[in-house]
């Protein structure tokens, strides 16, 4: 009898949560059980490096490599369809965001490329239908038009509580897919505020870690620039609003008014927020407590050399790096974002700390100061599975 066969969908393979969870997944996918092609837009990424020898990885396509890339690299690639449905794209987000708040972010903008953009790309393996597609992150247009499957599964990553989208627009590519993919309760609860009809296809399926992976690539570098300081904080993850990056100086500066001595926050990641994270920092006079690392192809021999890892976010959906720094043994400090209680059991295998940065600086303060709860977190993460592997049967479930 043959195997069922799954193809799964995926932008690229920088640093990232979706990406970690993505080879923590097919790291838990078992070859005698499925067979699996990856399809990814655009190979790139230090993550490459990670998918299983066995997985299928299909040729890349020009025109799905250009989806992100900039416009002026896509016209130069002969993309022309793909820029013609992105500056489309960019066209109607503005007008739906003409008379709408100046401070609403932008999520919605993915949703237009996907519907803009998506016409204009070709069928992905057109000879083969598959048993299951996985759509594995936004927007999903691609997953429901250009593959042809029997069932089709849709994840979650965000928090659709806290993001601003055009969800009438959204609606309609959702409801294409036999299943969604939830990687929490709380995920659940915010993505059904705004989709409530699609509460019968939801589906919890926790995030995998490639613990051995993380375990291993831990020991491979130097942490490389985090040599000072008495208490090392560290955070990762895209230099963006979601991350609250912005707001860290001023939370270090605080905490240096609580009487926390020889402090180095230290920030992993990259993204567009850069410029703004390094005014605050001028402007608050933190130059040497918070220190930008840029982006690392292997952070995680940072995250063991650090004494506490941060994430001091807006919102999150279920923080990967959250959970590596837990795999690897190390106290976290989370701020109360609305799906913090699902990633932290509070005072057990990490600390949830008030958002404003007042409350957030005495917080982690206290914390710092309370070194014999933070010896009992490390000891109760070390009893702990972090890894999730089991939650792999739900997808073959599905293939039932």
């Amino acid at each position: 009898m043959a195997k069922p066969r799954i193809i799964i969908l995926m932008h690229y393979l920088e640093l990232g949560g979706a990406e970690s969870a993505l080879i923590g997944l097919l790291g838990a996918l078992a070859p005698k059980r499925v067979e699996v092609d990856l399809f990814i837009y655009d190979h790139r990424g230090p993550l490459m490096q990670y998918i299983p020898e066995w997985v299928n990885i299909l040729p890349q396509v020009k025109a799905y490599s250009m989806i992100e890339r900039p416009m002026t690299e896509a016209l130069r690639a002969g993309a022309f369809g793909v820029v013609t449905g992105r500056l489309l794209a960019k066209l109607k987000h503005r007008l739906y965001r003409k008379g709408r708040p100046a401070e609403m972010d932008d999520s919605s903008i993915m949703q237009y490329i996907g519907d803009c953009v998506t016409p204009h790309l070709p069928e992905i393996n057109q000879d083969v239908e598959y048993d299951l597609c996985i759509s594995f992150l936004t927007p999903h247009n691609i997953g429901r038009d250009k593959v042809k499957a029997r069932k089709r599964l849709a994840w979650i990553h965000t928090d659709y509580s806290t993001v601003s989208i055009n969800a009438s627009q959204e609606l309609p590519v959702w409801n294409a897919y036999d299943h969604i993919a939830s990687i929490s309760s709380d995920v659940t609860h915010g993505f059904l505020s705004v989709f409530p009809s699609l509460a019968p296809k939801i589906i919890q399926i926790e995030n995998i870690m490639p613990k051995a992976i993380i375990q291993e690539r831990s020991q491979q570098d130097n942490a490389e620039g985090m040599d000072s300081g008495e208490v090392r904080l560290l955070s990762i993850g895209r230099y963006c609003t979601a991350k609250n990056y912005d707001n860290v100086p001023a939370i270090a500066s605080l905490m240096l008014d609580c009487g926390v001595k020889g402090l180095k926050w230290y920030i992993i990641g990259y993204g567009s927020d850069e410029e703004l994270i390094r005014k605050k920092i001028q402007e608050t006079g933190m130059e040497q407590h918070v220190i930008l690392l840029g982006k690392k192809d292997n952070p995680y021999p940072y995250i063991k050399t650090c004494d506490i890892y941060v994430q001091p976010s807006r919102y999150e959906g279920k923080s990967i790096t959250v959970r590596e720094a837990q795999i690897l043994g190390k106290p976290v400090v989370v701020t109360n974002y609305p799906t913090a209680p699902s990633q932290i059991n509070n005072g057990v295998d990490g600390i949830i700390v008030p958002l404003d940065n007042e409350g957030c600086a005495h917080g982690i303060a206290e914390f710092i100061n309370n070194t014999h709860l933070r010896q009992q977190i490390i000891e109760n993460l070390r009893r702990g599975d972090y890894a999730n592997a089991a939650e792999v049967e739900k997808i073959y479930n599905l293939l039932k």
